[in-house]
């Protein structure tokens, strides 16, 4: 059993990045118009890019259908992950993982009730080959997503 503790700073760390996220949206989306490209540093470009699907473009093909069940179900995760995070709060890196990824889901939830569709911006690269673009939201997600196995694997070997 972990202990518990307050759950004001996951949920503080949650708003910091639905608001570092909506931030950077409005920002590059006033900066460049779409198809428009920035070399930021070598390797990454801003680059203004709709969003209708998943994470890689995954559903981004169909008509628009996806759009409600993709909010339906960042809501459903989030609301899980609450569940979690209240159940183990005093586990800090547990708890970070989960807020990092409960700020990147509603920060793209955010995105397809406003917009119907993910704005992403980040276009890594090397050579000819372009990662797909990504926003604030995805790398919250991702480093939340690392965290969750790295943590797994620690309680694993602990258990050893």
């Amino acid at each position: 059993m972990s202990k518990q503790t307050s759950l004001f700073p996951w949920l503080f760390l949650s708003a910091l990045v639905i608001v570092l996220d909506q931030i950077s949206k409005t920002i590059v989306s006033r900066m460049l118009h779409h198809g428009d490209s920035r070399v930021i540093v070598d390797h990454l470009n801003l680059v203004l890019s709709d969003n209708p699907g998943v994470a890689f473009g995954l559903l981004a093909q169909f008509s628009g259908w996806q759009r409600y069940p993709l909010i339906a179900l960042g809501i459903g995760a989030t609301l899980f992950m609450l569940y979690l995070l209240v159940k183990h709060s005093g586990q800090k890196m547990f708890s970070f993982a989960l807020a990092m990824i409960i700020g990147g889901a509603l920060g793209n939830v955010i995105d397809r009730i406003l917009h119907g569709h993910v704005i992403d911006f980040l276009d890594f690269y090397i050579g000819d080959w372009h990662w797909p673009a990504f926003n604030v939201a995805d790398s919250a997600i991702t480093l939340g997503a690392v965290l969750l196995v790295l943590d797994e694997l620690r309680r694993v070997r602990r258990s050893k």
